[in-house]
């Protein structure tokens, strides 16, 4: 059967899924869990936490649109001809930013403008050579004169705004309409003791960030039809459509790493703590020899290592997405076998105080098994501090990634991250006039999720110590 597009099936989506399908389950479970809804609700009360948590589902939500990929359908020349599909690789994102991807000058320009930043040497209508700057092929050619330009752009803004603030009524009232009718309480009440503040949420901070999030984006939208927000950069490619591009790749970063690397830490830290001996000394040698060599000379090796096993077997990498994706999945299970050891240490020194506790030494007196101890007793006090780990370790593979693609060991050239745009930019940033623009886009994308991750680390760690609960 003939179809418009080709499913393209990369090993991180596979693993992305898989982790969404993990995340969805443990939601299910945590409802039924009285003990680990309440600190939950603890972080959705707190306004730096709701303020975060829509950050970062912004971040997810251009992420998952970034790993449906897909091949599109070639026309056919005859109705009997066989269906070929584009060696190109493209996601939905590419679809929905789609002027975004097609609007390609010939090289720099700066954000908002309608001429390429550098001059060239052009024929004018007399017939002689001008020196002067040329006029861009997409930004601002619906306008009849370039003066135009930030009237045309004023205009775009209001009307963006209000339908911004249309949508954003809707989903307010939408929101306080579902509050009413599970409450049995009239909307205009419902919407009285939200503006009071009656209810435990922050609602009205959620209103608010939902509003700043609803006007960036539609802004954002409607001003890149026309113009390229953000500049171009050295081939012409749009800078935004790449900070939107860089996402993905940050994310399963900052994710996947995490994945390999706690089962490493949970297990061998639990272990070394709670059996001590000789188990401890092995796992301590371990992880102290782990830690002698210097990470980036061993992702350096494993990244060659996978490069030269991947140009003797081209065959098996069709498409250059494919070749990509391969070493980003290396580059994540390396960070995660290097990356185990800060988490392990802190977990087993936690494990040898609670190994001493009084429950412990009682559960251990009556005849209960070491394993059922560790289930039971161990495990379930460590998880505020995996919890505060995680979502530390995440900001923190997140700017791992762009200090390896800055010195050559990260991410493939033909992928887009934070991390290429930023080694991309040295050279630029030695220009007369400076190009700032793809430097500038890379560190506040960069900037905003790392921001948003330390907060809401900050309170998950507030929610879930029991020490801070205590002392509450």
């Amino acid at each position: 059967m003939n179809t418009s597009f080709l499913p393209v099936l990369l090993w991180t989506d596979v693993l992305v899924y898989l982790l969404i399908t993990v995340v969805i389950a443990s939601i299910f479970y945590i409802r039924k869990q009285a003990h680990l809804v309440t600190p939950w609700k603890l972080v959705l009360q707190r306004k730096r936490g709701v303020i975060s948590i829509m950050i970062l589902l912004c971040y997810v939500a251009v992420g998952l649109l970034d790993s449906v990929h897909f091949r599109e359908a070639l026309p056919k020349t005859s109705v009997d001809e066989m269906q070929h599909y584009s060696t190109e690789v493209i996601t939905l994102l590419d679809l929905a930013a789609t002027p975004l991807r097609q609007h390609v000058e010939k090289t720099y320009s700066a954000p908002f403008a309608t001429h390429l930043f550098v001059r060239e040497i052009r024929s004018s209508i007399d017939g002689q050579a001008e020196y002067n700057y040329p006029i861009l092929k997409f930004a601002g050619s619906h306008l009849i004169h370039p003066d135009e330009k930030w009237l045309d752009i004023k205009n775009t803004v209001v009307k963006s705004t209000l339908k911004g603030l249309i949508i954003w009524l809707i989903a307010c009232l939408a929101f306080s309409f579902f509050i009413a009718k599970r409450q049995r309480i009239s909307l205009k009440k419902a919407i009285s003791r939200i503006l009071m503040g009656h209810y435990p949420y922050p609602i009205k901070t959620a209103f608010f960030m939902l509003l700043l999030l609803i006007l960036f984006a539609i802004n954002i939208t409607d001003l890149s039809i026309n113009y390229h927000v953000m500049g171009t950069d050295k081939v012409g490619q749009d800078v935004l459509y790449q900070a939107l591009k860089s996402i993905r790749t940050g994310l399963i970063i900052g994710t996947l790493t995490t994945l390999v690397m706690l089962p490493f830490a949970l297990f061998m830290g639990i272990a070394a703590g709670y059996f001590k001996g000789w188990i401890d000394d092995v796992i301590q040698y371990i992880y102290t020899t782990l830690n002698s060599i210097p990470s980036v000379l061993l992702i350096a090796a494993a990244v060659l290592m996978l490069q030269v096993y991947m140009n003797n077997h081209a065959e098996d990498f069709v498409t250059v997405a494919q070749r990509a994706d391969m070493r980003l999945l290396f580059l994540c299970l390396i960070l995660g076998l290097t990356s185990w050891t800060g988490l392990c240490r802190i977990l087993r020194g936690e494990t040898l105080k609670l190994r001493e506790v009084d429950y412990v030494l009682a559960a251990r007196s009556l005849g209960v098994g070491s394993f059922s101890i560790l289930h039971r007793h161990i495990l379930p006090n460590l998880m505020h501090i995996v919890m505060i780990a995680i979502v530390l370790d995440f900001s923190g593979l997140v700017l791992a990634e762009a200090i390896l693609s800055y010195v050559g060991v990260g991410v493939d050239p033909s992928m887009n991250s934070w991390g290429n745009m930023i080694n991309s930019a040295r050279l630029e940033m030695a220009r007369e006039p400076i190009v700032w623009w793809s430097l500038s886009a890379a560190f506040f994308s960069m900037f905003i999720l790392v921001l948003a991750a330390n907060l809401f680390a900050d309170v998950v760690r507030d929610a879930f110590d029991p020490r801070v609960q205590t002392a509450r």
